[in-house]
Protein backbone atom coordinates (compact mmCIF):
# COMPACT_ATOMS: atom_id res chain seq x y z
CA UNK A 1 0.00 0.00 0.00
CA UNK A 2 1.43 3.37 -1.03
CA UNK A 3 1.47 5.74 1.93
CA UNK A 4 -0.01 9.21 1.67
CA UNK A 5 0.01 12.43 3.69
CA UNK A 6 -1.73 15.77 3.23
CA UNK A 7 -0.77 19.35 4.06
CA UNK A 8 -3.39 22.11 4.07
CA UNK A 9 -2.97 25.88 4.32
CA UNK A 10 -5.63 28.21 5.76
CA UNK A 11 -6.07 31.96 6.11
CA UNK A 12 -6.65 33.69 9.45
CA UNK A 13 -9.35 36.32 8.97
CA UNK A 14 -11.62 38.74 10.75
CA UNK A 15 -14.98 36.95 11.23
CA UNK A 16 -16.98 39.95 9.97
CA UNK A 17 -14.87 41.60 7.27
CA UNK A 18 -12.82 38.56 6.13
CA UNK A 19 -9.70 40.77 6.17
CA UNK A 20 -6.56 38.70 6.86
CA UNK A 21 -5.21 39.02 10.42
CA UNK A 22 -1.52 38.42 11.35
CA UNK A 23 -2.20 36.12 14.31
CA UNK A 24 -0.41 32.92 13.36
CA UNK A 25 1.86 32.81 16.40
CA UNK A 26 -1.03 33.24 18.82
CA UNK A 27 -3.17 30.65 17.02
CA UNK A 28 -0.30 28.17 16.80
CA UNK A 29 0.45 28.53 20.50
CA UNK A 30 -3.20 27.94 21.41
CA UNK A 31 -3.56 25.00 19.01
CA UNK A 32 -0.43 23.35 20.40
CA UNK A 33 -1.96 23.35 23.88
CA UNK A 34 -5.03 21.48 22.63
CA UNK A 35 -5.07 17.76 23.42
CA UNK A 36 -6.13 16.86 19.86
CA UNK A 37 -3.20 18.43 17.94
CA UNK A 38 0.55 17.97 18.13
CA UNK A 39 2.83 21.02 17.88
CA UNK A 40 4.58 19.53 14.83
CA UNK A 41 1.25 19.18 12.99
CA UNK A 42 0.51 22.94 13.04
CA UNK A 43 3.04 25.26 11.37
CA UNK A 44 3.40 28.85 10.28
CA UNK A 45 3.75 29.92 6.66
CA UNK A 46 5.22 32.76 4.59
CA UNK A 47 2.75 35.40 5.82
CA UNK A 48 1.54 35.85 9.40
CA UNK A 49 -2.11 35.49 8.33
CA UNK A 50 -1.53 31.93 7.11
CA UNK A 51 -1.31 28.65 9.01
CA UNK A 52 -0.55 25.11 7.82
CA UNK A 53 -1.49 21.68 9.11
CA UNK A 54 0.07 18.35 8.16
CA UNK A 55 -1.38 14.88 8.69
CA UNK A 56 0.78 11.97 9.81
CA UNK A 57 1.74 9.35 7.23
CA UNK A 58 -1.43 7.39 6.39
CA UNK A 59 -2.25 4.16 4.60
CA UNK A 60 -6.05 4.51 4.38
CA UNK A 61 -8.24 7.30 3.09
CA UNK A 62 -10.35 7.12 6.25
CA UNK A 63 -7.20 7.99 8.22
CA UNK A 64 -6.64 11.08 6.10
CA UNK A 65 -10.22 12.25 6.57
CA UNK A 66 -10.05 11.69 10.32
CA UNK A 67 -6.78 13.56 10.74
CA UNK A 68 -7.91 16.49 8.58
CA UNK A 69 -11.13 16.89 10.57
CA UNK A 70 -9.16 16.69 13.82
CA UNK A 71 -6.61 19.30 12.73
CA UNK A 72 -9.20 21.60 11.18
CA UNK A 73 -11.16 21.54 14.42
CA UNK A 74 -8.08 22.22 16.53
CA UNK A 75 -6.96 25.19 14.43
CA UNK A 76 -10.48 26.59 14.07
CA UNK A 77 -10.99 26.46 17.85
CA UNK A 78 -7.61 28.10 18.44
CA UNK A 79 -8.43 30.82 15.91
CA UNK A 80 -11.78 31.54 17.55
CA UNK A 81 -10.09 31.77 20.95
CA UNK A 82 -7.87 34.50 19.50
CA UNK A 83 -10.67 36.53 17.91
CA UNK A 84 -10.33 35.33 14.32
CA UNK A 85 -11.50 32.50 12.09
CA UNK A 86 -9.82 30.18 9.62
CA UNK A 87 -10.96 30.72 6.05
CA UNK A 88 -10.70 27.66 3.80
CA UNK A 89 -10.25 29.41 0.49
CA UNK A 90 -7.37 29.31 -1.98
CA UNK A 91 -7.33 33.12 -2.17
CA UNK A 92 -8.09 35.88 0.29
CA UNK A 93 -11.41 37.28 -1.00
CA UNK A 94 -10.53 40.73 0.38
CA UNK A 95 -7.26 42.36 1.44
CA UNK A 96 -6.24 45.37 3.51
CA UNK A 97 -4.26 48.27 2.08
CA UNK A 98 -1.43 47.53 4.52
CA UNK A 99 0.35 44.27 3.57
CA UNK A 100 0.35 41.38 6.02
CA UNK A 101 3.83 41.05 7.59
CA UNK A 102 5.97 38.05 6.74
CA UNK A 103 6.76 35.42 9.33
CA UNK A 104 10.03 36.47 10.93
CA UNK A 105 12.42 33.78 9.71
CA UNK A 106 15.56 34.71 7.81
CA UNK A 107 14.38 32.88 4.69
CA UNK A 108 11.00 34.58 4.55
CA UNK A 109 12.43 38.02 5.28
CA UNK A 110 14.93 37.56 2.46
CA UNK A 111 12.16 36.47 0.08
CA UNK A 112 10.22 39.65 0.78
CA UNK A 113 13.33 41.76 0.19
CA UNK A 114 13.83 40.14 -3.21
CA UNK A 115 10.19 39.96 -4.41
CA UNK A 116 8.22 42.43 -2.31
CA UNK A 117 4.91 42.74 -4.14
CA UNK A 118 4.86 39.06 -5.04
CA UNK A 119 5.34 38.09 -1.38
CA UNK A 120 2.72 40.64 -0.28
CA UNK A 121 0.24 38.94 -2.61
CA UNK A 122 0.89 35.40 -1.36
CA UNK A 123 -2.40 35.37 0.54
CA UNK A 124 -3.11 32.06 -1.14
CA UNK A 125 -3.63 28.56 0.23
CA UNK A 126 -2.96 25.19 -1.34
CA UNK A 127 -3.20 21.52 -0.55
CA UNK A 128 -0.12 19.33 -0.96
CA UNK A 129 -0.34 15.55 -1.24
CA UNK A 130 2.71 13.39 -0.50
CA UNK A 131 2.78 9.84 -1.84
CA UNK A 132 5.48 7.46 -0.63
CA UNK A 133 7.64 6.11 -3.45
CA UNK A 134 10.20 3.31 -2.91
CA UNK A 135 13.20 4.90 -4.64
CA UNK A 136 14.17 8.16 -6.41
CA UNK A 137 14.32 6.63 -9.90
CA UNK A 138 10.75 5.40 -9.55
CA UNK A 139 9.73 8.76 -8.10
CA UNK A 140 10.95 10.57 -11.22
CA UNK A 141 9.11 8.05 -13.41
CA UNK A 142 5.94 8.85 -11.43
CA UNK A 143 6.50 12.57 -12.01
CA UNK A 144 6.88 12.00 -15.74
CA UNK A 145 3.67 9.96 -15.97
CA UNK A 146 1.32 11.98 -13.76
CA UNK A 147 2.30 15.44 -15.05
CA UNK A 148 -0.28 15.25 -17.88
CA UNK A 149 -3.02 14.93 -15.24
CA UNK A 150 -2.00 18.03 -13.24
CA UNK A 151 -4.43 20.37 -15.08
CA UNK A 152 -7.28 17.95 -14.32
CA UNK A 153 -6.36 17.83 -10.63
CA UNK A 154 -6.18 21.62 -10.58
CA UNK A 155 -9.61 21.98 -12.18
CA UNK A 156 -11.15 19.49 -9.73
CA UNK A 157 -9.72 21.40 -6.77
CA UNK A 158 -10.55 24.98 -7.86
CA UNK A 159 -11.46 27.06 -4.80
CA UNK A 160 -10.19 30.58 -5.42
CA UNK A 161 -12.28 32.76 -7.74
CA UNK A 162 -12.27 35.97 -5.65
CA UNK A 163 -9.61 38.63 -5.08
CA UNK A 164 -9.89 42.20 -3.79
CA UNK A 165 -13.62 41.76 -3.31
CA UNK A 166 -14.48 40.80 -6.87
CA UNK A 167 -14.67 37.82 -9.17
CA UNK A 168 -11.39 37.38 -11.06
CA UNK A 169 -13.01 35.36 -13.84
CA UNK A 170 -10.71 32.47 -12.83
CA UNK A 171 -11.73 29.42 -10.84
CA UNK A 172 -8.24 29.26 -9.27
CA UNK A 173 -6.64 32.70 -9.07
CA UNK A 174 -4.10 31.15 -6.69
CA UNK A 175 -2.60 29.28 -9.64
CA UNK A 176 -2.03 32.52 -11.54
CA UNK A 177 -0.47 34.27 -8.55
CA UNK A 178 1.80 31.33 -7.73
CA UNK A 179 2.83 30.93 -11.36
CA UNK A 180 4.82 34.18 -11.18
CA UNK A 181 7.72 32.60 -9.27
CA UNK A 182 10.76 31.79 -11.44
CA UNK A 183 10.40 27.99 -11.14
CA UNK A 184 6.71 27.13 -11.11
CA UNK A 185 3.93 25.47 -13.08
CA UNK A 186 4.04 21.90 -14.42
CA UNK A 187 7.41 20.14 -14.10
CA UNK A 188 9.40 19.28 -17.23
CA UNK A 189 10.00 15.71 -18.36
CA UNK A 190 13.17 14.26 -16.82
CA UNK A 191 15.47 11.60 -18.28
CA UNK A 192 15.85 10.07 -14.82
CA UNK A 193 16.84 10.89 -11.25
CA UNK A 194 20.32 12.06 -12.24
CA UNK A 195 18.77 14.49 -14.70
CA UNK A 196 16.35 15.77 -12.03
CA UNK A 197 19.23 16.34 -9.61
CA UNK A 198 21.45 18.03 -12.20
CA UNK A 199 18.73 20.44 -13.30
CA UNK A 200 17.70 21.27 -9.73
CA UNK A 201 21.35 21.85 -8.79
CA UNK A 202 21.90 24.06 -11.84
CA UNK A 203 19.01 26.33 -10.84
CA UNK A 204 20.44 26.81 -7.34
CA UNK A 205 24.12 27.02 -8.32
CA UNK A 206 23.37 29.63 -10.95
CA UNK A 207 21.88 31.86 -8.27
CA UNK A 208 18.53 32.04 -10.08
CA UNK A 209 16.80 30.62 -7.00
CA UNK A 210 18.26 30.64 -3.46
CA UNK A 211 17.54 27.03 -2.54
CA UNK A 212 15.56 23.94 -3.53
CA UNK A 213 12.66 25.12 -1.44
CA UNK A 214 11.86 27.44 -4.34
CA UNK A 215 11.44 24.62 -6.83
CA UNK A 216 7.76 25.48 -7.00
CA UNK A 217 6.82 22.93 -9.65
CA UNK A 218 3.28 21.63 -9.30
CA UNK A 219 4.77 18.20 -8.64
CA UNK A 220 8.28 17.56 -7.37
CA UNK A 221 10.41 15.25 -5.26
CA UNK A 222 10.18 16.20 -1.61
CA UNK A 223 13.44 17.36 -0.03
CA UNK A 224 12.37 16.12 3.42
CA UNK A 225 10.59 12.84 2.76
CA UNK A 226 10.87 9.88 0.33
CA UNK A 227 7.79 11.10 -1.51
CA UNK A 228 6.46 12.70 -4.65
CA UNK A 229 4.75 15.92 -3.59
CA UNK A 230 1.80 17.05 -5.73
CA UNK A 231 1.23 20.76 -5.13
CA UNK A 232 -1.18 21.89 -7.85
CA UNK A 233 -4.39 21.69 -5.81
CA UNK A 234 -6.23 24.53 -4.11
CA UNK A 235 -7.09 23.95 -0.45
CA UNK A 236 -10.44 22.18 -0.23
CA UNK A 237 -13.57 23.61 1.33
CA UNK A 238 -14.62 20.18 2.65
CA UNK A 239 -12.40 17.47 4.08
CA UNK A 240 -14.19 14.88 1.91
CA UNK A 241 -12.93 16.60 -1.23
CA UNK A 242 -9.39 16.62 0.13
CA UNK A 243 -9.75 12.87 0.71
CA UNK A 244 -11.00 12.45 -2.87
CA UNK A 245 -7.97 14.25 -4.31
CA UNK A 246 -5.57 12.31 -2.09
CA UNK A 247 -7.14 9.07 -3.33
CA UNK A 248 -6.93 10.15 -6.97
CA UNK A 249 -3.29 11.21 -6.61
CA UNK A 250 -2.34 7.96 -4.90
CA UNK A 251 -4.15 6.12 -7.69
CA UNK A 252 -2.18 8.05 -10.30
CA UNK A 253 1.10 7.22 -8.53
CA UNK A 254 0.25 3.51 -8.26
CA UNK A 255 -0.80 3.42 -11.92
CA UNK A 256 2.42 5.16 -12.96
CA UNK A 257 4.51 2.62 -11.05
CA UNK A 258 2.64 -0.27 -12.67
CA UNK A 259 3.04 1.23 -16.14
CA UNK A 260 6.74 1.83 -15.58
CA UNK A 261 7.29 -1.77 -14.47
CA UNK A 262 5.37 -3.01 -17.52
CA UNK A 263 7.41 -0.80 -19.86
CA UNK A 264 4.30 0.99 -21.12
CA UNK A 265 4.94 3.79 -23.59
CA UNK A 266 4.88 7.29 -22.15
CA UNK A 267 2.66 9.67 -24.10
CA UNK A 268 4.68 12.80 -24.91
CA UNK A 269 3.25 16.14 -23.81
CA UNK A 270 5.08 19.28 -25.00
CA UNK A 271 5.70 21.74 -22.15
CA UNK A 272 3.90 24.56 -23.95
CA UNK A 273 0.74 22.44 -24.26
CA UNK A 274 0.87 21.49 -20.58
CA UNK A 275 1.44 25.10 -19.53
CA UNK A 276 -1.50 26.31 -21.61
CA UNK A 277 -3.69 23.49 -20.28
CA UNK A 278 -2.83 24.56 -16.74
CA UNK A 279 -3.90 28.16 -17.46
CA UNK A 280 -7.10 26.82 -19.06
CA UNK A 281 -7.88 24.70 -15.99
CA UNK A 282 -7.23 27.64 -13.65
CA UNK A 283 -9.50 29.81 -15.75
CA UNK A 284 -12.47 27.45 -16.12
CA UNK A 285 -12.25 24.84 -13.36
CA UNK A 286 -14.80 22.14 -14.16
CA UNK A 287 -17.23 24.44 -15.98
CA UNK A 288 -15.84 23.98 -19.49
CA UNK A 289 -13.33 21.71 -21.19
CA UNK A 290 -10.11 20.08 -20.01
CA UNK A 291 -7.08 18.70 -21.77
CA UNK A 292 -6.96 14.92 -21.88
CA UNK A 293 -3.61 13.03 -21.75
CA UNK A 294 -3.43 13.05 -25.56
CA UNK A 295 -3.51 16.85 -25.61
CA UNK A 296 -7.11 17.21 -26.84
CA UNK A 297 -9.76 19.48 -25.33
CA UNK A 298 -12.78 17.46 -24.20
CA UNK A 299 -15.67 18.09 -21.82
CA UNK A 300 -14.60 18.07 -18.19
CA UNK A 301 -16.99 15.18 -17.48
CA UNK A 302 -15.41 13.06 -20.20
CA UNK A 303 -11.92 13.75 -18.88
CA UNK A 304 -12.90 12.82 -15.32
CA UNK A 305 -14.44 9.58 -16.58
CA UNK A 306 -11.20 8.88 -18.46
CA UNK A 307 -9.27 9.58 -15.26
CA UNK A 308 -11.35 7.06 -13.30
CA UNK A 309 -10.84 4.45 -16.01
CA UNK A 310 -7.10 5.14 -15.97
CA UNK A 311 -6.69 4.69 -12.22
CA UNK A 312 -9.58 2.25 -11.69
CA UNK A 313 -7.44 -0.90 -11.23
CA UNK A 314 -5.20 0.89 -8.71
CA UNK A 315 -8.23 2.16 -6.78
CA UNK A 316 -9.73 -1.33 -6.73
CA UNK A 317 -6.47 -2.77 -5.44
CA UNK A 318 -6.27 -0.25 -2.61
CA UNK A 319 -9.96 -0.58 -1.77
CA UNK A 320 -10.59 3.09 -2.62
CA UNK A 321 -12.68 2.77 -5.78
CA UNK A 322 -16.15 3.10 -4.28
CA UNK A 323 -15.30 6.12 -2.12
CA UNK A 324 -13.25 7.99 -4.72
CA UNK A 325 -15.63 7.37 -7.61
CA UNK A 326 -18.60 8.44 -5.48
CA UNK A 327 -16.89 11.70 -4.53
CA UNK A 328 -15.84 12.36 -8.14
CA UNK A 329 -19.42 11.93 -9.31
CA UNK A 330 -20.58 14.25 -6.52
CA UNK A 331 -18.12 16.84 -7.82
CA UNK A 332 -19.55 16.48 -11.33
CA UNK A 333 -23.09 16.99 -10.01
CA UNK A 334 -22.49 19.91 -7.67
CA UNK A 335 -19.46 21.69 -9.14
CA UNK A 336 -16.30 22.93 -7.48
CA UNK A 337 -15.83 25.02 -4.35
CA UNK A 338 -15.13 27.97 -6.68
CA UNK A 339 -18.67 27.59 -8.02
CA UNK A 340 -19.99 27.56 -4.45
CA UNK A 341 -18.05 30.72 -3.57
CA UNK A 342 -19.52 32.52 -6.57
CA UNK A 343 -23.05 31.41 -5.70
CA UNK A 344 -22.62 32.61 -2.11
CA UNK A 345 -21.33 36.02 -3.16
CA UNK A 346 -24.13 36.41 -5.69
CA UNK A 347 -26.68 35.51 -3.02
CA UNK A 348 -26.40 37.67 0.07
CA UNK A 349 -22.85 38.88 -0.53
CA UNK A 350 -19.99 38.88 1.95
CA UNK A 351 -21.94 37.44 4.92
CA UNK A 352 -22.89 34.33 2.91
CA UNK A 353 -19.36 33.98 1.61
CA UNK A 354 -17.94 34.34 5.13
CA UNK A 355 -20.30 31.67 6.39
CA UNK A 356 -19.30 29.33 3.57
CA UNK A 357 -15.52 29.55 3.83
CA UNK A 358 -15.20 29.78 7.63
CA UNK A 359 -17.40 26.81 8.55
CA UNK A 360 -15.48 24.14 6.62
CA UNK A 361 -13.39 23.26 9.66
CA UNK A 362 -15.91 20.60 10.58
CA UNK A 363 -16.88 19.41 7.10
Amino acid sequence: MITVGVEEEYLLVDPETLLPLPLVQEVRATASLAPIADEREVQDELLQAQIEVATPVCTGLEEIGGHLLRLRHAVASAAQANGCRIAISATAPVRDVVPVPVTSTARYVKMRGEARLLVDEQLICGMHVHVGIPDPETAVAVLNRLRVWLPTLLAMSANGPLWDGRDTGFASWRTIIFGRWPVSGPPPHFAGFADYEARADALVESGLIPDRGQLYWQARLSERYPTVEVRCCDVQLEADDAVMLAGVIRGLAATAIAEEKAGAALAPCPPEILQAATWHAARHGMSSTLMDPEGRLRSSGDVLCALLRHIGPALEESGDFREVSSLVHRLLRHGTAADRQRRALAGTGLPALADLITTGATG
